[in-house]
């Protein structure tokens, strides 16, 4: 694991997950690691010679590392002509590198807190523009971004869609048991908001599928979501 980071026991998309995981990986090269903690303090945009000297490293060394860098969107490149001419005989622009305005983050087992933080913020807003109860608006709010999720799917069955969200799903008997939280940690501090929101968010989810053989609802146990799909009356 580099130096600095964490696998956080706390993630919107699955191509955004393992994207993450990915870029994280790439920064465990040493040599990389020292070129973007280099590049990410510099206050302006840093060339492949400036760096290169820098740190004491070959030009197409420094070169190869940034551009792998630049490829897992942890630095983006642009291209600027630093003698401020322009037009014929100007010159070829100088590519240079600076932080990306992407956000990384990787936890195992998957927490999906970014997600909880907007519905929450979401139905406090918006309680407070219509005097509508707080945890109103959030369950609504939430079987809504359920219902999308479900839509987006591609017409999947719900085991996949959810592995995809995290929640770890396995077959009882006639049932499905969720062995993981994405909300965990707010779900044990908060429980009877999060785990709320998260049967909204699982009903909605179904409607989305149009699953009519399950049905959410809550039972919270050791070791596993507080929800649980079973067969539909």
């Amino acid at each position: 694991m580099p130096a600095g980071f964490t696998l956080v026991f706390v993630d919107d998309t699955e191509e955004g997950h393992g994207a993450d995981v990915s870029a994280v990986a790439a920064l465990d090269e040493p040599t990389r690691r020292r070129l973007y903690d280099y590049v990410v303090r510099r206050p302006d945009p840093v060339g492949r010679d400036e760096a290169a000297a820098a740190l004491g490293l070959a030009r197409q060394t420094a070169a190869f590392h940034l551009d792998r860098l630049a490829a897992e969107s942890l630095l983006d490149v642009v291209y600027v002509r630093r003698s401020g001419r322009t037009g014929p005989g100007a010159g070829r622009p100088a590519k240079l590198y600076r932080r990306s305005a992407r956000q990384i983050a990787v936890s195992l087992p998957d927490r999906r807190y970014e997600l909880a933080g907007r519905l929450l913020a979401q139905a406090v807003e918006e309680s407070g523009a219509t005097g509508e109860p707080v945890r109103e608006v959030l369950h609504r709010r939430a079987r809504e971004w359920g219902t999308r999720l479900g839509a987006d799917a591609d017409g999947q069955d719900v085991l996949p869609v959810l592995e995809r969200y995290g929640f770890e799903p396995r077959r009882e008997d006639e049932a499905v048991v969720l062995g993981n939280c994405p909300f965990h940690t707010l779900a044990r501090a908060h429980t009877r908001t999060v785990c709320g929101m998260n049967l909204h968010l699982l009903r909605g989810v179904l409607d989305g599928l149009g699953e009519a053989g399950f049905e959410a609802r809550l039972d919270p146990g050791p070791g596993r979501c507080c929800v649980r799909l079973d067969p539909a009356a």
